[in-house]
């Protein structure tokens, strides 16, 4: 049970939107290109990265770690974000953020599961409702960049479809409220970057951008 409710602008209609008791769940290897995906996890094995259990993955997280805020204090020396298409299902409604799974990158090579769990995971404070007749998410174009510098881009299409994973195995489950990151894009120049300003953005066919910016702290004393 979550115990920092999260607050949201629909964008269009300006409703307030509270979601207070949800599950969180980030979702890994979530290409649609298999082949690529596995060459990813063997790469990410060469640098000692444990494969996952199934393709795609679902790591249940603390739904305290889920934040809003412009800036997280992590713990760990090395960790890096990227932008994610964040799946929001509240009152039976869907809904679209962008947020970062921002991971530690040291204790990766441990556990993926524990790994997640040491960072906080920032959104947006504005998100979209999905519309019935879905979105052309194949259309939709995600950025991500780090100091300044761009650290990601390109459409979701090399993504499987959001709404789609709901229905896989070992997705959470239908009953709860649920926030929900999506999977990412590769990083353009393939190397991981421990930033300290991170600048996240989805820009959806219609001409919205959903945007969040945070900056990363260590913690006092560290």
């Amino acid at each position: 049970m979550s115990t920092n409710p999260l607050t949201f602008t629909v964008a269009g209609t300006g409703e307030v939107l509270r979601v207070e008791d949800f599950d969180l769940v980030v979702a890994g290897y979530t290409g649609r290109d298999e082949s690529a995906v596995r060459a990813h996890i063997e790469e990410l094995a060469a640098i000692g990265v444990p494969e996952p259990d199934s393709v795609p993955a679902f790591y249940p997280l603390d739904a305290r770690l889920a934040v809003q805020d412009e800036a997280i204090t992590v713990a760990g020396g090395y960790t890096s974000g990227e932008v994610e298409p964040v799946l929001i299902r509240a009152g039976g409604r869907l809904l679209l953020g962008v947020g970062s799974d921002h991971t530690d990158r040291d204790m990766e090579r441990e556990s993926v599961a524990r790994s997640k769990a040491a960072c906080p995971k920032p959104l947006s404070r504005v998100v979209v409702e999905l519309p019935e007749a879905g979105l052309d998410w194949d259309a939709v174009q995600a950025e991500c960049a780090v100091d300044g510098r761009e650290y990601q881009r390109g459409a979701l299409a090399a993504l499987r479809v959001p709404t789609e994973l709901l229905a896989l195995p070992g997705a959470p489950a239908a009953a709860r409220d649920l926030v929900l990151f999506c999977g990412t894009l590769p990083l353009l120049d393939g190397a991981f970057v421990a930033g300290a300003a991170w600048s996240l953005a989805l820009r959806l066919p219609d001409g919205t951008a959903l945007r969040h910016r945070y900056t990363v702290e260590a913690p006092v004393g560290g």
